[in-house]
């Protein structure tokens, strides 16, 4: 383990889409890597934009879901607010998915502060499905986007037409991630798959949270 013990884990304020439906975390892709985090020792701090309740998509209530997974997600109820973090404090950071993140993390300055200084630091990023939408809006000081030349990947227009919520997305995230000059790299719909290129690591969906959470855990600990 690194001097540094602690992660950020970055959740969804949630927001509610045209059709009603409630567009919220991805459950275990917080709750699968949680779990591993603090298998490996690590204190994790959970914050979202606004602090408070990172609401749960009902749609990820699965049959799947054990009661760790639900005993982890309590910590949604009650996160901090990302204008109160300091990127000082933490070793990496990781956000998970779930729709929510396509309507507020692009536009948080706050997330963009935390993202240009830990990546200036040279320290962890790691997103997985939709939460590479944080990095839409993350810059360096030179302003060039942070996924720029980097081979990344997350959840792929495919995968998103395969939703039926295509329609109710204020973009699609690979085409967004391409725009902005980022290497993405696709596999088939709904396989894991992650890419690592230097301290940025991503996965494409749900069935890629351990394998990242892993490899996560395995960069900062080498």
């Amino acid at each position: 383990m690194t001097g540094n013990s602690k992660i950020l884990m970055v959740v969804t304020n949630g927001h509610t889409m045209e059709n009603g439906e409630l567009a919220g975390i991805w459950l275990t892709e917080f709750s699968e890597a949680y779990l591993e985090f603090k298998k490996e020792g690590y204190e994790v701090v959970v914050a979202r934009p606004k602090g408070g309740t990172s609401p749960v998509d009902p749609n990820s209530l699965t049959d799947d879901v054990t009661d760790e997974d639900k005993e982890a997600g309590k910590l949604l109820e009650n996160t901090k607010s990302l204008a109160d973090i300091s990127s000082q404090e933490f070793a990496g950071m990781f956000v998970p998915g779930g729709h929510g993140t396509m309507f507020d993390f692009p536009d948080d300055t706050h997330l963009h502060r935390l993202l240009t200084e830990f990546a200036e630091d040279d320290k962890l990023i790691a997103a997985v499905c939709h939460g590479p939408a944080a990095l839409v809006g993350g810059k360096l000081k030179n302003g060039e986007p942070i996924v720029k030349g980097k081979r990344i990947t997350a959840f792929t227009d495919s995968e998103e037409k395969d939703t039926t919520l295509d329609k109710y997305m204020p973009f699609l995230l690979e085409t967004k991630l391409r725009e902005l000059g980022a290497e993405f790299i696709a596999k088939d719909n709904w396989s894991g798959h992650i890419e690592v290129d230097g301290k940025l690591l991503t996965g494409q969906n749900p069935q890629s949270t351990i394998s990242l959470a892993k490899e996560f855990v395995r960069a900062l600990n080498a």
